[in-house]
């Protein structure tokens, strides 16, 4: 198959583009409004961004009608987040809170997660995340014809379970991070293997 994209409804694109790049990482993100509502939602156009100083990228599409989503509302508006990793454990929590709910509505509540002060941040992370990271704003920028609303976090603090810890960093395989495929297929990352990688040139 060859597609040429300029052939191609939105709609269309979007569909292509989401059966290719598989699997996603999902950042489910915890946000708080200028009214101090806390906010909870997962976007699978995430990824990490450079390591020095940790930064990642999540891009949050808009509505149907074209304003923004509450998570880039309110990282606009207070510029801090959480960025949690959900496991196959809590998939269905966080599927839930995807719903388009009005702004005034926690998704917390909604989706029956408790909540844990973060250390760094005034957003909340989900009590018993396996994985958190404090995020503060480091950069906003409008990109496509949408447009969506792409957000550079600085990660200011980890959190990780002590369950999930071999040779003090998280092992894939104990974590089951789940990954976003086409439409409403998920996978984990519970089989994993090894590959090594060719040596480093001599200097």
């Amino acid at each position: 198959m060859q597609v040429d994209v300029s052939t191609l409804s939105p709609t269309a694109a979007y569909r292509l583009m989401i059966a290719c790049l598989v699997p996603r990482p999902i950042a489910w993100v915890s946000t708080l409004s200028a009214d101090g509502v806390a906010n909870l939602a997962p976007f699978s156009f995430f990824g990490g961004v450079t390591s020095d100083p940790p930064i990642v990228m999540v891009s949050v599409g808009r509505r149907r009608d074209g304003s923004r989503k509450d998570t880039a509302a309110n990282l606009l508006a207070t510029r801090e987040a959480v960025v949690h990793i959900p496991d196959r454990e809590r998939a269905a929590a966080m599927v839930s809170t995807s719903v388009e709910a009005p702004p005034e509505v926690d998704e917390f509540e909604l989706a029956g997660l408790a909540k844990l002060a973060s250390v760094h941040v005034k957003p909340a992370r989900i009590a018993d995340a396996p994985i958190a990271m404090e995020c503060e704003l480091e950069r906003h920028d409008e990109l496509g014809r949408g447009p969506v609303d792409m957000f550079l976090l600085r990660v200011v603090g980890f959190h990780v379970a002590d369950l999930l810890l071999v040779d003090g960093l998280p092992d894939p395989a104990c974590l089951h991070a789940i990954g976003r495929l086409g439409g409403e297929h998920y996978c984990d990352a519970s089989a994993t293997f090894s590959l090594q990688r060719p040596p480093r040139p001599a200097r």
